[in-house]
């Protein structure tokens, strides 16, 4: 895990207060160098209290997607599933 944002309120029509909780994540794959690949995540709802520190070693499961907006196609990542596996 790279780093963590602190978790805010976004609007949603899917729940029914009309707000969820999200933060974003920063994480790199395994494999120890400094070039390996970066994701940006979100995390929502409950995943979004949990808090991971930079240095964690985490498991993942992440959904890929994209949608379109105005004209623009944007790509985003939810972490689906996460579980830190040092201490």
């Amino acid at each position: 895990m790279v780093r963590q944002g602190e978790a805010f309120s976004v609007q949603s029509s899917k729940n029914e207060a009309g707000q969820i909780q999200k933060c974003n994540i920063v994480l790199k794959e395994l494999g120890g160098g400094k070039f390996e690949n970066e994701y940006v995540c979100a995390m929502l709802g409950n995943l979004a209290a949990c808090r991971f520190y930079e240095g964690d070693v985490v498991v993942a499961t992440l959904r890929f997607s994209t949608h379109e907006y105005q004209g623009q196609t944007f790509q985003e990542i939810l972490v689906t599933d996460i579980v830190k596996i040092n201490s």
